[in-house]
């Protein structure tokens, strides 16, 4: 059984592809792992999960970087992601939001499944197909959700990985805090660094 290794973008893991020597591709077959990026957002993500996403994989480990709604985590540091949320799916009826959960529809919440260990600080996510930039939206998520931090893929993989009962990890450095855009203020760099670091490490202890 094989790990796949799923992130939306190639540049998220740029070291990783390097350490392992993997050919510039979407989807890279190895031996004891497959990797698949997938386009950023859940669309996205859920569409390439569909074409590669099958029983022959025991475990699917999402990499990406994240914000934090959480200004006591320094940025770079390389979180866990045990439950997530798709934010916006639902219905406002006037000021309160309605969740497709309420409107009985379907599930909303997610959570990670593994049997193994994973030696990082554990967070709750959000996945927004807008990323929040305003105070009133930053405000309602927090009262509404409480969320350390939020992607735009991470509960579209919890998603797919449980319609096939395959476990699931969510693996994101943050690279900015949740706030009125300013890129002034982002460490990409640093966040892509440490959770290749981390990626690298743990995908070759697996291996």
């Amino acid at each position: 059984m094989k790990t796949l290794v799923v992130a939306a973008t190639k540049a998220e893991l740029t070291f990783f592809y390097q350490h392992f020597n993997l050919p510039d591709g979407d989807f890279v077959e190895s031996k004891n792992f497959d990797l698949l990026i997938t386009g950023v957002g859940m669309v996205a993500t859920a569409f390439a999960l569909g074409k590669h996403l099958s029983s022959k994989y025991s475990l699917v480990v999402n990499f990406g970087i994240a914000g934090s709604f959480d200004r006591n985590i320094a940025l770079g540091t390389v979180l866990n992601i045990t439950e997530d949320t798709f934010a916006e799916l639902g219905a406002e009826n006037g000021d309160e939001f309605l969740t497709i959960s309420d409107l009985g529809f379907g599930e909303n919440y997610y959570t990670s499944k593994t049997s193994r260990s994973v030696r990082l600080p554990v967070a709750k996510g959000i996945t927004m197909n807008c990323v929040t930039g305003s105070e009133k939206s930053i405000k309602n998520l927090i009262k509404r959700l409480n969320p350390t931090t939020e992607s735009m893929e991470g509960a579209a993989v919890f998603y797919a990985s449980k319609q096939l009962n395959i476990d699931c990890l969510q693996i994101r450095s943050i690279s900015n805090y949740v706030e009125p855009r300013n890129k002034d203020n982002w460490k990409i760099g640093l966040a892509i660094k440490n959770l290749n670091d981390w990626a690298i490490a743990f995908v070759g202890e697996m291996n």
